[in-house]
């Protein structure tokens, strides 16, 4: 299983937004993924179990032209 850190960009396996990892609560059975993301212009926030996260590739800003 793969280790999520703070900071860490990832997606649902189902898909949707990508999410920032903001913390990582370890209860030694269970893990929870805690994120927070962008829809529209409102943040949002959940948690998750790390099965069904993936990393996703960190978000880059356009350049101007």
């Amino acid at each position: 299983m793969m280790a999520f850190k703070i900071g860490d960009v990832v997606k649902l396996k189902s898909g949707g937004p990508a999410m920032t990892v903001m913390k990582v609560d370890d209860f030694g059975m269970r893990t929870v993924i805690k994120c927070t993301w962008f829809a529209e212009s409102k943040i949002e926030r959940g948690d998750f179990p790390p099965e069904v996260l993936l990393s996703a590739p960190p978000i880059t800003k356009k350049k101007e032209q």
